[in-house]
């Protein structure tokens, strides 16, 4: 599915804009938005949106991929800064192959770990090559 399809409030209707794609996205419409990779293969769907409360930050996209068609379905936090919006066709895309995203850290969904912690965090963010959200000064 893609961000249009889950606007239940007519947010993207009602709202032109110049460029490609909204400037802003409601996190409600997020959740269950395809994410690619540049291969064009589909690698998964947004299932939660992180939010880093004291700064404001918008610190994962939590991606579900199922690796074996309906069992162990696998959760990775996704740094917010590692995915593009793809506004020609409603997506996001994540620069990963889908062997990467098999070695990748991840979690069960019914294991969670804690995200806010600073060692996970870095090493996630090391995975995809992104400046750690926590490092960037706060917003005023």
């Amino acid at each position: 599915m893609n961000y249009e399809q889950h606007d239940t409030y007519g947010i993207y209707r009602s709202i032109r804009h110049t460029g490609p794609g909204p400037k802003l996205l409601g996190a409600e419409t997020l959740i269950g938005s395809d994410v690619y990779n540049y291969e064009e293969t589909d690698i998964g769907e947004i299932r939660e949106i992180m939010l880093e409360v004291r700064n404001g930050y918008i610190a994962y996209a939590v991606l579900a991929f199922d690796f074996h068609a309906g069992m162990n379905e696998k959760l990775f936090a996704i740094p917010w800064g590692a995915l593009t919006l793809d506004a020609e066709n409603k997506r996001f895309l994540l620069n990963i192959n889908k062997e990467r995203l098999k070695n990748a850290p991840g979690f069960n969904k019914n294991k969670w770990p804690d995200l806010a912690d600073l060692t996970l965090s870095n090493d996630i963010h090391a995975y995809y090559g992104i400046r750690p959200y926590h490092s960037r000064p706060a917003n005023n």
